[in-house]
């Protein structure tokens, strides 16, 4: 029983440090965007363009990580994508115009789609394997590695602002990361038995893959998942300056807020899946998303929206790590579309917002971040979530 457990908290540790490798490496150099700025001389639309591409990368990934889950497994998959997101880094450092750093970027969205795929793929067969809920404390160590990259640009760039310093000592970290994570992964994705269902999921073996209605349905939760999240990573603090009346100086309070509440869902979320279920928690935990913000909205002020922030981190934080778990039990297609979907719905979420708030006010625009939660919700009673009790 003893090495059993050694097994999982070995495993647990190694796929944990994936997450944390891909928070760690997109945070790295967006966190130097404005080095990046100067030195190839952008203007503001070429600099959106520039992260447009990158998750463009990501979202048009579907079909290609879908093939290589299939044929190389989550483990190597895992492995590859982060060497090449180390190698992407490298590439930055060293970028001489602005066409090639396009290529170099998309190429970045790429390996960021299949090795989110296959981190999540690898969380879901360990929660299968052991029947013990892990997923959201997973997505908690994603975050974890973002701030130990701002850490490290904060501390890089007191030294030296030259970008092939801060990239190289990151990519070196990096490697020894998915290094000595490899030997911990699984070697067998697990999440997906050969049940109809999951063979229905996967479609045609050739070709793209269909998907199912039930996948579609948990690709729509997420995609509102993360225009809920991200539009309140882009629009909180700009909604507490012109809307609330904020102080400048409080403003950034809201991302703080948000943040730091995700964080600690997350940490607790693998408790209250195994107590409550996964359906109970996104349903719930979407509802309370919603209905706090539209609450703190028709309030009105700085206390007020700071409280309705703090319930969408705290709601919709453990709604991606379920419909994950779910999209994994569907089979590695089925996870592929459903991360796409997510991904297009964390870039064209705040971008929605903006065009609504440009023709109404910022309010009405935040008012649709509520709904989008709600919509989860609903999304969520046609999902059928599995269910673990730990052992």
């Amino acid at each position: 029983m003893v090495r059993v457990r050694d097994e999982y908290r070995r495993s647990q540790v190694a796929i944990a440090a994936l997450f944390c490798f891909l928070g760690f490496q997109y945070a790295t150099w967006v966190s130097r965007i404005p080095a990046l700025k100067t030195r190839l001389d952008l203007s503001e639309a070429e600099l959106g363009l520039l992260l447009m591409v990158c998750g463009a990368g990501a979202a048009i990934s579907f079909p290609l990580v879908a093939v290589l889950t299939r044929r190389l497994g989550s483990r190597r998959l895992a492995v590859l994508s982060a060497l090449g997101l180390g190698a992407v880094l490298l590439a930055l450092s060293v970028t001489p115009d602005y066409p090639v750093t396009l290529l170099i970027v998309f190429c970045d969205g790429i390996a960021v789609g299949c090795l989110n795929v296959a981190m999540n793929a690898q969380a879901a067969a360990l929660e299968v394997k052991y029947q013990r809920t892990t997923m959201a404390r997973m997505h908690a160590t994603f975050s974890a590695g973002s701030l130990c990259a701002a850490l490290l640009a904060s501390g890089v760039t007191s030294v030296s602002s030259a970008l092939p310093a801060h990239f190289g000592t990151a990519t070196a970290l990096l490697v020894v990361l998915v290094l000595a994570a490899r030997p911990g992964l699984l070697t067998a994705d697990e999440s997906a038995p050969e049940t109809p269902a999951s063979a229905e999921s996967t479609g045609k073996k050739r070709g793209l893959p269909l998907p199912t209605r039930v996948t579609i349905w948990m690709g729509l939760a997420m995609a509102f998942g993360t225009v809920t999240e991200g539009a309140m990573n882009d629009w909180s603090a700009l909604y507490l300056k012109d809307s609330a009346g904020a102080a400048a100086e409080l403003a950034p309070l809201g991302i703080a807020v948000v943040s730091v509440m995700m964080v600690l869902a997350r940490l607790f979320a693998d408790g209250w899946r195994t107590k409550w279920g996964d359906d109970r928690v996104v349903r719930v935990g979407s509802v309370l998303a919603g209905a706090g913000l539209a609450v703190a909205l028709l309030a009105g002020g700085v206390v007020p929206a700071l409280l309705g922030f703090a319930c969408v981190g705290l709601g919709i934080a453990a709604v991606t790590p379920c419909v994950y778990v779910a999209a994994a039990r569907q089979g590695s297609d089925a996870l592929a579309l459903v991360a796409a979907m997510g991904t297009t719905g964390l870039l064209a979420g705040p971008a929605a917002i903006g065009f609504i708030a440009n023709g109404t006010s910022l309010a009405w625009g935040m008012g649709a971040v509520a709904i989008a939660a709600l919509v989860v919700s609903l999304c969520s009673t046609r999902i059928t979530f599995p269910t673990l009790t730990n052992t």
